[in-house]
């Protein structure tokens, strides 16, 4: 009954010490630890009593008294505390000390004047705290007293010797009597011999600064070596180790100094520190403001404060301060410094979330920056949480938006399953293809299939591709009918030799007449590599079978196709742009003589199917760039039941002559447009 009373507290601890990396700070023997329960990594100082002296003990107790009473964002965090009679434990968020985490900087290349700016302003915030709103001597300021963070912050902790500067019942020891080495950090003068309250902590603030960026302090006068203490805090430095004690600014005086412009800490680091420290009573103004200018500065920040200080702030502006589309460029700068665990514990939610907002700021956005994370993503979120968003694009009265969805496929298709690639996918491009009423994203469309058609399965690829590029080859706009050209030379391992000469030549040989002379080109050059594989099989019937052995081939999977990105090279000229630009919605740029719409890229590249080499020409065409002339068009449609071999099942005769006739006039139309330039 009495082992029940005499129960080590210890054992109810509900925190566990880890053996390794233990470390002395002051009386105190630091340690990693975590919370049983949760696993949850905490930082614990313990104090051995049977290790120490009565005046040790006293200040051990001291500290964990103001420890649990004090707090303050730049002091270190209280979580739990136990005294025993043989120890005390003072468990505090997980830190490192100051000294430890500037030589882990150093092997890096050093800490940045910015992580020191911010990380003084928080020490002399918290010394302003203890001396103008508590009324309290620190009395043990330095390196010792000085603990790091996860994101980097800085924050104050060695308070076994604070005191009141209206005296207290229990006189604490100084420092210098625990340790006689800190007896170089005393001010010269005597206590209370002149000078204010605070006068001995800005001295000790000044021998801080000058081992921030010095070393450790081998004496006294040491001091006024000024070392590489930054110009703009010299002034400043040199107030706080004046021999005259009654000069030396108070801890706000010297914060206020050094923000001025000019000033250490007047920089875009801190002032972005201090934004997102006070961001919940920001407007929503001011909050998208700084989101915007974030972007620009994240690369100079250091990369746990990004981790651990900005992305909270860029999750919970999303989640609950309706930041919208601004938060995402600096949330995908911030994820490049996160492993693939955590970008998926963090970002991918988010993401998710994101493709369902109607915002089209958001979407267009997300679409462009789609690169940044689509690795992250795994299959089962693609097909089931984000491609049914994203198709909405392709119906989207925005031309901006059907452009930038129709460039996404080509990093959302390795991951798209059967039904969303081979059936949904292919019906919208088949609308955008024959129905668009801008010519770029219809030469866009082209470009996409061209490029996604690995991923394709055969019998969807013996049915899609030539009716495609053969439509592409008759579109009023010349990148498109060039699109179309080059779509069949980059593809041109899923056509048997009879689909060669049946169906793609005839095509091919009608686009040697093309009023744009780069269409011609490329025509002609499709065209002698298509003659070289009938070429090579005429001659030797045996290799039918090689060169065909891609025509039935299964869909490749994501990544294994390592050539379809690369075959398209050049863009649109400025004077087609120019077109574009000015042209009203609907219309389309002419074919010109001799155009520069196209420009031919490098020498074709040599396919050897066989002991007679087939040319394969990889010069191509690129995505179109497109600023929408309105972005307030009519949208079309989907026809579920389009057929990429010819109209909508509905259309009549009428209706196709009625296309054909108003692309005519269409064409006349830009002519005379383009006379007029």
């Amino acid at each position: 009954m009495w082992s029940f009373f005499a129960r080590d507290p210890i054992k109810d601890f509900n925190y566990e010490l880890l053996p390794e990396n233990q470390e002395k700070s002051g009386i105190w023997t630091l340690s990693r630890g975590k919370r049983k329960t949760t696993s949850e990594p905490v930082s614990v100082f313990v104090y051995e009593v049977s290790q120490g002296t009565e005046e040790q003990t006293q200040l051990a107790k001291a500290a964990l008294k103001r420890t649990k009473t004090l707090r303050h964002p730049n002091i270190l965090s209280y979580v739990d505390g136990l005294e025993t009679e043989k120890s005390l434990y003072i468990v505090t968020e997980p830190v490192t000390p100051l000294a430890a985490h500037l030589k882990l900087q150093a092997e890096k290349g050093g800490a940045s004047d910015l992580e020191v700016s911010w990380g003084l302003h928080q020490i002399v915030k918290a010394l302003s705290f203890l001396v103008n709103d508590c009324h309290l001597n620190h009395n043990n300021l330095g390196m010792w007293a000085v603990f790091v963070d996860r994101a980097g912050e800085w924050k104050l902790g060695g308070l076994d010797h604070v005191t009141s500067d209206q005296g207290d019942s229990i006189s604490l020891p100084p420092p210098k009597v625990i340790n006689p080495d800190l007896e170089r950090y005393d001010p010269p003068e005597s206590p209370g011999n002149g000078g204010e309250k605070w006068t001995g902590d800005v001295w000790r603030l000044g021998c801080l600064i000058w081992e921030v960026f010095n070393g450790n302090l081998p004496r006294a006068s040491s001091l006024r070596s000024l070392g590489k203490i930054p110009k703009q805090l010299v002034p400043h430095y040199c107030e706080l180790v004046g021999a005259n004690p009654k000069i030396r600014p108070n801890p706000a005086r010297f914060l206020l100094n050094c923000r001025s412009p000019g000033g250490f800490m007047n920089n875009s680091f801190v002032e972005s520190c201090l934004f997102l420290e006070e961001i919940q009573i920001k407007e929503p103004a001011e909050k998208q403001q700084f989101f915007q200018d974030l972007s620009e500065n994240l690369d100079s920040f250091p990369e746990d404060f990004c981790k651990h200080k900005v992305l909270p702030q860029l999750l919970t502006a999303f989640e609950f301060g309706n930041a919208g589309a601004v938060v995402l460029t600096p949330l995908f700068k911030v994820g490049k410094y996160l492993s693939a665990e955590e970008y998926q514990q963090k970002i991918i939610p988010v993401i998710v979330k994101m493709f369902s907002s109607t915002d089209r700021a958001m979407r267009i956005r997300l679409l462009q920056q789609m690169e940044q994370f689509i690795q992250y993503l795994n299959e089962a979120a693609v097909n089931s949480q984000i491609f049914p968003h994203v198709v909405h694009g392709f119906t989207d009265t925005n031309p901006a938006i059907r452009e930038q969805t129709v460039k996404s496929m080509l990093l959302l298709a390795p991951k798209l399953n059967e039904a969303n690639l081979n059936q949904e996918l292919m019906r919208h491009f088949a609308r955008l293809q024959a129905r668009d009423d801008q010519g770029p994203i219809r030469c866009n469309t082209t470009v996409c299939l061209g490029k996604i058609a690995p991923y394709l399965n055969a019998g969807m690829r013996q049915r899609v591709l030539i009716s495609a590029f053969s439509r592409a080859t008759k579109d009023p706009f010349p990148a498109s009918r060039a699109a179309g050209v080059l779509g069949f030379a980059a593809t041109h391992q899923y056509y048997s030799v009879a689909e060669s000469a049946s169906r793609i030549l005839p095509t091919l040989c009608t686009l040697t007449m093309d009023p744009d002379k780069n269409v011609r080109d490329q025509a002609f050059k499709a065209i002698k590599s298509f003659l070289g594989k009938l070429e090579t099989v005429s001659e030797d019937p045996s290799k039918l079978a090689e060169i065909e052995k891609e025509v039935t081939a299964s869909a490749q999977t994501g990544g294994s196709a390592a050539t379809w990105a690369g075959w398209a090279v050049t863009g649109v000229s400025s004077l087609t742009s120019k077109l574009i630009r000015n042209a009203p919605a609907g219309s389309e740029a002419p074919p010109a003589e001799n155009g520069s719409a196209l420009q031919p890229a490098a020498g074709p590249v040599t396919t050897n199917t066989a002991n007679k080499g087939v040319q394969q020409d990889k010069s191509d065409v690129s995505f179109q760039s497109f600023t929408p002339a309105s972005s307030a068009q009519e949208g079309v449609g989907l026809a579920s039941d389009y057929n990429w071999d010819g109209a909508e099942g509905k259309s009549t005769t009428s209706d196709l002559l009625s296309s054909v006739s108003q692309r005519s006039t269409t064409v006349r139309l830009w002519w005379r447009y383009f006379l007029q330039l």
